[in-house]
């Protein structure tokens, strides 16, 4: 997937100087202790973190010694190794944090919600599984079940982020849709997994208006035709974790840090961000 790596370089920088200057004003001096610089800025750290899930790799290790350090190393004054790199790598995730957040979607009203599995291990390994120890958790999707995490989503009609929450596999998907949603307006459509009397009472009140499906033991309610089209475009999400699963390296099983992997799942958000070509839906459905 291609993308002009000195637009999204100059975007970077320029978040990384207000970044540094909010820094500043906010954290602790860490008094005596020296502040070296390092080979590589802040900005240009961002710059590779999410170039990777941009390329073809499905190995960082792969894509940093034989594209970072051979093919563009002329891009960069001095690049550290490969394991220095990661080392440096945990430097990243309240940077991306806010980065991610800088980036939300816009406020149309019409919005999706689903999670989808983030696998650590096979289920075969899950006993001798210490990464994750204490953090994930075994859960069940449509595919079965899994250990590791879930990845909450709530978009708009666009494709664009609204709210991101990670939690262990085996969390209730209505109580993180709950957090995600208690600053937007409009009409959310999610899968049965998010039927309860309590969280519709609970996002009316704040002005959401949640729409599902129904269970075959549930009785069939009128609703208005353009809302039963859009529940059935509710595909729309699942094609995203789709793009972001084949196309951006969402989910993998090589992880040895989970500050590391946390950091990797907010770089492949950032970058589905700057993807022009976002799966959405038709603007004559909403106006509709």
């Amino acid at each position: 997937m291609k993308i002009d790596i000195t637009t999204l370089f100059v975007c970077l920088d320029d978040f990384c100087k207000l970044y540094e200057s909010l820094t500043k004003s906010k954290i602790l001096p860490l008094g005596k202790s020296r502040q070296r610089q390092g080979y590589l800025s802040l900005s240009e750290m961002l710059l590779i973190e999410i170039w990777y899930h941009f390329s073809h790799y499905k190995n960082f290790k792969y894509f940093y010694i034989h594209d970072i350090l051979g093919r563009h190393c002329d891009k960069f004054n001095k690049l550290p190794c490969y394991d220095r790199f990661i080392a440096l790598k945990k430097q990243l995730f309240m940077p991306l944090t806010l980065l991610l957040h800088s980036l939300g979607g816009e406020e149309t009203g019409i919005y999706f919600a689903d999670s989808t599995p983030l696998k650590v291990c096979h289920n075969k390994r899950i006993n001798n599984h210490k990464v994750f120890e204490g953090l994930a958790a075994r859960g069940k999707s449509t595919m079965g079940w899994f250990f590791g995490f879930k990845l909450h989503i709530v978009i708009n009609h666009k494709g664009q982020i609204m709210a991101v929450k990670i939690t262990p596999g085996n969390a209730d998907d209505r109580a993180a849709l709950s957090d995600m949603v208690k600053y937007l307006r409009g009409k959310c459509y999610a899968d049965k997994g998010y039927i309860g009397k309590k969280i519709f009472e609970k996002l009316w009140g704040h002005g959401l208006h949640l729409i599902t499906g129904i269970r075959r033991n549930m009785k069939n309610h009128l609703m208005p035709f353009i809302d039963k089209v859009l529940l059935r475009k509710r595909f729309v999400i699942e094609t995203i974790f789709g793009v972001m699963k084949t196309d951006f390296n969402l989910e993998h099983s090589r992880h040895r840090s989970p500050i590391n992997a946390f950091v990797s799942i907010l770089a492949c958000l950032v970058a589905y961000t700057y993807k022009t070509d976002k799966p959405k839906i038709r603007a004559f459905l909403i106006e509709a």
